[in-house]
């Protein structure tokens, strides 16, 4: 399996994570009762709880374009050794966004989303 793919299967299971993090942070806030039923008029979730259900969804929509660029390089075949380090610096700044959100460090939380985007921006370089 290329460098590639790897980190996007690494962040297949920090995605995974993060959901479970959310999940039992939710848990925790409003209850198993609540978060079974239909979730109708459910009080918006706060605090760690909230920042754990933002951080996820930040992921899922991420996750759309870094798996996108590396399945488009793998199928081109112009997955290279650059290629591989835009997705371990996608990887990593991934794995810093997910802490800082969950911590509640907000401009800090921007500076490694941004360093996520730039990993992806060193993939698509290499698609043109």
């Amino acid at each position: 399996m290329s460098p590639d793919l790897k980190y996007l299967l690494y962040s297949v299971i920090l995605t995974f994570i993060q959901m479970l993090v959310a999940a039992l942070a939710a848990d925790r806030q409003l209850g198993l009762k609540a978060l079974a039923g239909n979730r109708e008029g459910l009080p918006e979730l706060i605090g760690f709880a909230g920042r754990a259900r933002r951080a996820h969804a930040n992921m899922i929509e991420n996750m759309v374009l870094f798996a996108a660029l590396v399945l488009i390089a793998a199928v081109a075949g112009k997955a290279n050794t650059t290629t591989a380090l835009g997705a371990l610096i996608f990887f990593w700044g991934r794995v810093a966004h997910a802490i800082i959100y969950w911590i509640g460090i907000p401009r800090l939380r921007t500076l490694a989303w941004l360093v996520s985007v730039v990993g992806m921006i060193v993939i698509a370089t290499q698609l043109f």
